[in-house]
């Protein structure tokens, strides 16, 4: 699918927190990628004062009004989730794509969900997502693909919550999504272990016997291609060197630390299991960079361009 596609695709794009780097990083990433493809629709949503810069040839769409309060940001921040996802399910657009957020100020607005992927579940009801990073290419060429098999939780809970379901559920979720939605007709996907050194047969802890391995038997039986449990620090050279189509990580920051050591600037959060596409930039506010001439607008431009790429492709197989 090249990247001057003459077919036309909708695409809401939230502004995100008005504080941060969304409001003036998002309209260098819309100049580019409406360079590429200028038949795509693009709404932006967000407060007033942040849409007062948007293009010409995009829509503006003003949820609110950032009265420079936490929970005014936060407010203004769900408000644009909200809308795209209600435009989204109401088919007014075919993808969407959402700006970096701070989570205290959307918990300030009475948001009580741990981040952007758990809240759009909750706001669309879908039964399983998953988090995917995603870059087409990286630091050592690419392109790479991790999910998180647990997401925004605390490190002492995640043995808890990496159970042999989680592990069944995110692996199918992820073959059928590389099938589906990457054109992938038979994902090798490599399963990346909890403790060190995979355990070394139990002296690190028992997680590999007791819930990995069982979920790689039951999801090989039912014809997923997945790898037995491989140690941290070797399993994601497999997604690197070719022999994998993504990694499945255990739990957060073991997944975004090598993801974003090798794709900062282009990498791509994609959640899983929504019924439209969603992707996001792999960066938050950057509060510390807002006016200082050093945000980089690349991940946004890509994750515009991967919005595009899979509404298209959801779109073909409609047909």
């Amino acid at each position: 699918m090249s990247a001057h596609d003459t077919r036309s695709v909708r695409i809401a794009v939230t502004v995100g927190d008005p504080r941060g780097i969304g409001p003036e990083i998002l309209p260098v990433a819309l100049k580019e990628f409406l360079t590429d493809q200028p038949q795509a629709e693009i709404t932006v949503l967000g407060d007033r004062e942040s849409l007062q810069v948007t293009a010409a040839e995009v829509r503006a769409h003003p949820v609110g009004v950032y009265e420079g309060s936490l929970e005014s940001a936060g407010l203004v921040s769900l408000r644009a989730i909200e809308e795209s996802v209600r435009m989204a399910l109401l088919g007014h657009v075919d993808a969407i794509v959402t700006g970096p957020v701070h989570k205290p100020a959307l918990h300030s607005a009475g948001a009580t969900h741990p981040g952007q992927t758990e809240l759009l579940q909750a706001l669309t009801g879908a039964p399983s997502v998953g988090m995917l990073m995603h870059a087409e290419r990286t630091a050592l060429g690419g392109p790479l693909r991790i999910l998180l098999a647990t997401t925004h939780i605390p490190h002492k809970d995640v043995a808890s919550h990496l159970t042999r379901a989680r592990v069944r559920e995110q692996v199918g979720l992820l073959w059928r999504s590389l099938r589906a939605h990457w054109g992938i007709p038979a994902p090798s996907i490599a399963l990346c272990a909890l403790n060190p050194h995979a355990s070394d047969g139990g002296l690190f802890g028992d997680e590999e016997a007791t819930v990995l391995s069982p979920a790689v038997r039951e999801l090989r039986e039912s014809g997923i291609d997945v790898t037995d449990p491989m140690p941290a620090d070797t399993v994601f050279l497999r997604m690197i060197e070719g022999d994998a189509d993504a990694v499945v990580a255990p739990y957060h920051d073991v997944g975004m630390a090598v993801f974003k050591t090798l794709s900062f600037g282009s990498g791509v959060n994609v959640t899983l299991g929504l019924p439209f596409p969603r992707t996001s930039p792999d960066h938050g506010t950057a509060f510390d960079r807002v006016g200082t001439g050093t945000a980089d607008h690349g991940s946004f431009t890509e994750a515009l361009r991967l919005a595009s790429r899979l509404a298209l492709r959801r779109g073909a197989a409609a047909l």
